[in-house]
């Protein structure tokens, strides 16, 4: 929703105060639409060579993400810390071969079916069956089980940024096509060169609209929606760093609630639970 009050204030703030200081709209939108078509035509023809078919499918779904805001709320956050609870107790009540229904088919596993949101995410997940597969494999080192998780993240990180950085590399270009346009719009002036002032400069005014529609895309609307979904990604991201800690904790043998205590200090601070309120929870959980 921020995005929307962003771009009314935007357009209501701009226009609104070029046409109290006595501006005229009628040149304005006589050009706009062509060079619109010019500029927009060049910026995303530019960005369908730049990028792959997936960078540019998940472009799209990242103008989405920053419409509705980051995927992982306060109760996600308080599910998660639920779910490894569980399962880390599972763990060491009954050791990883107890765990083997559960991470082998999580769509069928009681346990997980609680927690319908986080079992849709499937890099979550993924992250959480690789991690006590890992384990059952005898793979236990504190310090190396860290850093597997880490490069996983860190890879999945880097994937989810190529939108963002997709839409970056697009406004960095707009000015500058708006340049393009600007200097066809002084070509084809000057092929009119002949006509009476006032005719001029109503043409030197719609090529200068190229310019201003270059530079008022890339800094009012295609960069502030990279940067928001940059933020977006980098939010959404501390959630698997959340599932890193408390396993590496449980390898470290650490009880279930220390290890969920520790993965519950890693919460952004907007969205993390008192540490009461996941005792609580903790309490009124099936028992092992």
């Amino acid at each position: 929703m921020t995005m929307f009050l962003g771009l009314a204030m935007v357009f209501g703030l701009v226009f609104g105060g070029f046409m109290l200081s006595g501006g005229k709209m009628d040149i304005v939108l006589h050009a706009l639409p062509f060079e619109g078509m010019m500029i927009g035509g060049a910026a995303l023809g530019s960005f369908v060579i730049a990028n792959s078919f997936t960078v540019i499918k998940a472009s799209g779904k990242g103008v989405g993400k920053v419409i509705k805001g980051p995927k992982w709320k306060a109760k996600d956050y308080n599910d998660l810390l639920a779910l490894m609870y569980e399962l880390t107790r599972l763990y060491k009540a009954k050791g990883v071969l107890a765990l083997d229904d559960h991470i082998e088919n999580p769509e069928g596993s009681e346990i997980f079916g609680r927690y319908p949101r986080i079992l849709k995410d499937h890099f979550a997940i993924d992250l959480i069956r690789d991690s006590f597969r890992m384990l059952s494999m005898q793979f236990d080192d504190k310090y190396a089980t860290e850093d597997v998780i880490n490069r996983k993240i860190k890879k999945h990180h880097h994937e989810s940024l190529e939108a963002a950085h997709a839409i970056q590399t697009m406004a960095d270009g707009l000015p500058a096509i708006g340049i393009v346009a600007a200097v066809l719009g002084v070509i084809k002036t000057m092929s009119s060169i002949d006509q009476p002032p006032e005719v001029l400069g109503a043409m030197i005014g719609g090529a200068l609209v190229g310019t201003f529609l270059g530079v008022f895309l890339a800094y009012c609307m295609v960069q502030p929606i990279s940067g928001r979904l940059t933020q977006i990604e980098d939010e959404d991201g501390a959630f698997y760093h959340v599932i890193r800690d408390i396993f590496v904790a449980m390898v470290s043998n650490q009880p279930p609630n220390i290890c969920v205590e520790i993965g519950r200090g890693n919460i952004p601070t907007r969205m993390q639970p008192d540490f009461y309120e996941v005792e609580a929870a903790q309490k009124e959980l099936p028992a092992a």
